[in-house]
């Protein structure tokens, strides 16, 4: 489906094409203007057209079409071909989603293709349609403007992503009658939130990189700053993501320490409950033995005599596992 489609003159918008081919002419013919084309999820009839008019590789609208591509960077004779995984986070849930978008930048043209309900898209052409001044740099503002808009969101997501980990830290360091059953189903779960999005962040260092070196073709020769910009920032992103991978591995490793903890407490204190036990036993055990001679059946204080032994072994057994830390 397609979104939006407009010319943009000297970084001002003008009335939308009816006829890409001659829309895109216009522009070439102009020097100073390019078409901007936002498709969302296109079909490959209503994309066929597309490609046709601006020659676009095969291969890459092949991807284009299909998705589930990692964010990388490919030069093809006639244009540019940029994978972009936009992510956003839902707290309630903690849960990462990641969409994709991408963008194919050649002479006097830009097509979006997104995938997912993730849109950045909207808000980056209200902005550039609000700062002409860039917007006049043509294609390349577009590409810079759409990884800069999707970069500084990462930088949002991994903050709230922080949140959301200090309350798992408290949780698993938390008083034992606090600690709920599921803290290491949470903590492999979270884990893996933080997997999907180093999916959408680490891969794209690398073509960040490459647009920040000279040579790529469609790219403005003055835009390299603002691509090294971008990439800095990413750079912040995947240290982050990085801290939260080892922090939670560390969490991890600590849940189950503390588990091993309480396990070897209980089973001290059941130990030592079994000990105070097994003296009562043991006497009440003789006593149901069967002898000929047992002296103190004729003691008139045997009875109250036993009770108190057993009594006082057990208290003493007591206070020796207390001392201890046993009990």
């Amino acid at each position: 489906m397609i979104v939006d489609c407009a010319i943009y003159r000297e970084g001002r918008r003008m009335e939308r094409p009816s006829d890409y081919s001659d829309a895109l002419d216009e522009a070439r013919a102009a020097g100073d203007a390019f078409l901007w084309i936002g498709l969302h999820e296109p079909t490959e009839a209503e994309f066929e057209l597309v490609t046709s008019e601006f020659g676009l590789h095969p291969l890459a609208v092949e991807d284009a079409l299909h998705a589930h591509q990692r964010p990388k960077l490919e030069v093809y004779s006639d244009s540019l071909f940029l994978v972009l995984k936009p992510v956003s986070y839902d707290e309630s849930t903690a849960t990462v989603t990641a969409g994709e978008l991408m963008l194919f930048v050649g002479d006097s043209f830009v097509v979006t293709v997104r995938h997912g309900e993730t849109n950045p898209l909207g808000a980056v052409r209200e902005r550039l349609e609000e700062e002409p001044e860039v917007l006049r740099h043509g294609p390349t503002a577009v590409m810079y403007a759409v990884s800069d808009a999707i970069v500084d969101h990462y930088m949002e997501v991994a903050a709230d992503l922080q949140v959301s980990l200090d309350g798992l830290e408290e949780d698993v360091f938390a008083p034992d009658g606090q600690i709920g059953r599921d803290t290491a189903g949470r903590i492999y779960g979270f884990k893996r939130q933080v997997l999907g999005f180093r999916r959408a962040t680490g891969p794209l260092a690398e073509p960040l990189e490459r647009l920040v070196r000279p040579g790529v073709p469609f790219v403005h020769e003055e835009s390299r700053p603002f691509f090294r910009d971008v990439s800095d920032h990413l750079t912040r992103v995947n240290e982050q993501v990085d801290s939260l991978d080892r922090l939670l591995s560390d969490i991890l490793s600590a849940n189950l320490a503390q588990m091993s903890v309480r396990q070897n407490d209980n089973t001290r204190k059941i130990s030592a409950w079994a000990a105070m036990f097994a003296i009562p036993t043991a006497i009440a055990g003789v006593y149901g033995m069967n002898f000929d001679h047992m002296p103190e059946l004729h003691w008139v204080w045997a009875y109250p005599a036993v009770l108190a032994l057993i009594g006082g072994a057990c208290l003493l057994l007591f206070r020796v596992f207390k001392r201890r830390g046993w009990m």
